[in-house]
């Protein structure tokens, strides 16, 4: 009877096995996002992300940051388990929304002692623990390692043994001087910094998603969408849907249009039996993912200030702005410069600054026909702010040290741009602008420089959520408990025992009836 049955048992623990290990992995991985921690242990997350084979290409490949850490450990080996407090201190500098110094390097870890993890192992050529292996995040989720290969991004960083060597590593690597003993908003000097360099306006996409997803946040926490607000909302939606330089933005602004009478039906106020649950369906709405589940991170990157309340949000809402400036086409430029005027006027909270972005739409006295004629009103009004700013953060000591609003852009940017100062009014020069060249500029800066990160290769057709942050709950949501787990496999898999079982009973009885009639 045994040997009958033996198939059924075999399938049984082989149902059981993974799930038991991925329980068990679940129990001893940090409960934590890759960008946001949410939980109640006592204790502090790790700072390092750890991966799996899983959402390893994922996570890596979608990261805002240039450059990336791989531990690879096992955690059986003792000197792993001692390297693990260095390596956390070197992490915190970089990792998460209290990072001192985000979005520059993801460090993560991967354990190579679980199953699920050798084949990831092994193509990186794991021949130690610890090993940490040093490149950019997407060369990591795209390709390999082999120590023998000449010619590859990614590097073994060969020094390490404590934290401070393997920041000393790090800082001759960049050319930067963090240090262990940085703290946020207080060592900004740290890594050398050009305004000139193109890579930087291409990670301010990053920032871009960050500004939509606060202002999204901000219009539903503050329950500003109303009859009188319903129509511009809509028109700036559909101008993200189709110019949104995110991609996962304008599929998240889309599923919104596609949900937006059921929400917010266009007339009176919800009363009687319906309000109920159209109240229940906008108050599901507050954790809608408009660009995604891992946005917001946290963080600024391209409009990070040297203090916490300068710059971020406002220096995102104007990039994104600006390239929707660029992005449009002529037949629909005066459509968008309504649709950003509206939605400025009636979702954007600091009443001064809202008074007099909407003054300005209103001097316009024709309208805006070209690409060129939005890009350029927009660049204009957007230097009257900062001369006005320039002004009012100087006598109030408000402005940010290290980022001081200036013209844009600065002749290191765009010195085609500058004709030779005219003439001058109250001993400043008059600045004579080349606008062919600004709108070069800002088509180039805003447009073809600031791209989408998303890749469809990883990306879920459901709610434009991507792929990355599904995978990545996997090491960081609540993780079900062990017994649970374990409850649900032995149910699951019983059952599919005892119809294995079944059928072999049926088999041999039709085998005997079958000897008895010969």
């Amino acid at each position: 009877m045994l040997s009958h049955n033996f198939p059924c048992l075999l399938i049984l623990v082989l149902l059981v096995s993974p799930v038991l290990e991925a329980s068990v992995i679940s129990q001893m991985r940090p409960r934590r996002s890759i960008l946001r921690y949410l939980g109640d242990e006592i204790e502090p997350p790790d700072a390092a992300v750890e991966l799996n084979s899983t959402n390893f290409d994922a996570v890596l490949s979608n990261s805002p940051a240039t450059y990336a850490i791989v531990e690879f450990f096992a955690h059986w080996c003792p000197a792993c388990r001692n390297y693990k407090p260095q390596y956390e201190n070197v992490a915190r500098l970089f990792n998460g929304p209290e990072a001192v110094h985000p979005g520059i390097i993801l460090m993560t870890r991967v354990d190579c002692a679980w199953k699920m993890n050798t084949n990831l192992c092994d193509r990186f050529s794991v021949s130690r623990y610890p090993m940490l292996l040093w490149g950019p995040p997407i060369k990591f989720a795209s390709g390999k390692w082999d120590p023998k290969q000449e010619k590859n991004e990614i590097h073994s960083i060969d020094d390490a043994r404590t934290a401070e060597r393997l920041l000393n590593w790090i800082n001759k690597k960049l050319g930067s001087s963090f240090s262990l003993e940085d703290e946020k908003y207080e060592n900004e000097n740290t890594l050398p910094w050009n305004a000139s360099d193109p890579e930087l306006i291409s990670r301010a996409v990053y920032d871009v998603e960050e500004a939509t997803t606060k202002a999204f946040e901000i219009i539903l926490e503050h329950k500003m969408i109303k009859l009188d607000t319903r129509s511009p909302l809509i028109k700036f939606l559909q101008l993200l849907v189709a110019h949104h330089p995110s991609k996962r933005c304008r599929k998240g602004s889309a599923d919104i249009l596609v949900n937006f009478d059921d929400l917010w039906p266009s007339g009176l106020l919800p009363t009687g039996p319906h309000a109920a649950s159209i109240s229940k369906e906008r108050d599901g709405l507050k954790g809608f993912w408009i660009c995604g589940k891992e946005v917001p991170r946290g963080y600024w990157i391209f409009c990070r200030g040297s203090k916490n309340e300068t710059r971020g949000f406002s220096c995102g809402l104007w990039v994104l702005l600006h390239s929707l400036s660029v992005r449009v086409g002529d037949g629909e430029s005066h459509s968008a410069f309504t649709a950003i005027c509206d939605f400025i006027h009636n979702f954007f909270l600091c009443d001064e600054c809202r008074q007099h972005f909407y003054e300005m739409c209103l001097s316009v006295s024709t309208p805006l026909n070209t690409t060129r004629d939005l890009g350029l009103w927009l660049w204009r009004a957007h230097n009257k702010v900062n001369e006005r700013l320039m002004i009012e953060e100087k006598d109030m000591k408000t402005e940010d040290p290290r980022f001081p609003k200036t013209i844009w852009p600065p002749k290191q940017l765009c010195n085609q741009c500058y004709f030779a100062p005219s003439s001058k009014s109250h001993g400043a020069a008059l600045l004579d602008w080349n606008e062919d060249e600004v709108f070069k500029f800002l088509v180039k800066y805003y447009g073809e420089n600031l791209v989408s990160s998303y890749k469809d290769s990883v990306s879920d057709s459901r709610d434009g959520e991507s792929i990355v942050d599904d995978m990545a709950v996997s090491t960081n949501a609540v993780a079900v408990p062990v017994g649970a787990a374990l409850a649900i496999a032995l149910a699951s898999c019983a059952f599919g025992a005892l119809a294995c079982f079944w059928r072999t009973q049926q088999k041999n009885r039709k085998q005997r009836k079958n000897l008895s009639k010969t």
